[in-house]
């Protein structure tokens, strides 16, 4: 009996099969992997904001502390933004006629918030309270990146659920001594796991990773 199907078909239905199998898995890691680019999760990606802050200027150069402006950070869920009246406490003494301070003398004069861009932002379903992290002795640092030298803010950490569950499930990682928290030079020391150990113990850190944790 002659041969139906030439012998180039096997070959092609091999690629065919091998080919399927490929799309499949490109399908799934191809949209896992957008999800987790700077395209979408903004990380390192400096955000234009209505007046050029610089944290690199006024935390590490001029040394003023974080709570000066997030007020509410050891209290609250929430860090907070500082109100024109905080800003207005140094400009109207200095640079009181910058023109790139105008809106900050507008928003004073016409008592009218200033329309910050958020930096770091979680999805509404993801609760996080700011004051039991620093009371636990997590440092600014430890999310917020180098946040010293940024003279326009950025997004340091993609801040996903992964990133998180990591310093829950080994928080001797990363925690440090609570007069170390607001510092935007700590580094780790060679020792830190060891000294994580004992922080952990002392400050009664839980290695929380139900899901009512976070999803509330």
């Amino acid at each position: 009996m002659a041969q139906v199907f030439h012998h180039s078909t096997n070959l092609i239905s091999r690629l065919t099969v091998y080919g399927a199998f490929v799309a499949i898995l490109a399908a799934g890691f191809v949209p896992w992997l957008i999800d987790r680019s700077p395209y979408n999760t903004e990380q390192n990606v400096p955000r234009e904001q209505p007046i050029p802050f610089s944290h690199r200027h006024h935390a590490n150069e001029l040394g003023i502390d974080c709570r000066y402006c997030h007020t509410s950070v050891e209290q609250s869920a929430f860090a907070g933004l500082p109100p024109t009246e905080t800003c207005m406490t140094c400009h109207s003494q200095i640079w009181k006629t910058s023109p790139m301070l105008e809106p900050v003398r507008a928003s004073f004069r016409d008592d009218r918030s200033i329309e910050w861009t958020r930096v770091n932002a979680l999805p509404e379903f993801v609760y996080f309270d700011h004051s039991i992290h620093i009371s636990k002795g997590i440092g600014c640092t430890t999310c917020h990146g180098p946040i010293g030298e940024m003279t326009i803010t950025w997004a340091a950490t993609q801040m996903k659920m992964g990133w998180c569950l990591d310093c829950h499930r080994q928080p001797e990682k990363y925690v440090r001594p609570k007069d170390q928290v607001f510092s935007i030079s700590y580094q780790p020391p060679p020792n830190q796991l060891e000294l994580g150990r004992r922080l952990v113990k002392e400050y009664k850190i839980y290695s929380l990773q139900d899901c009512v944790t976070c999803h509330r």
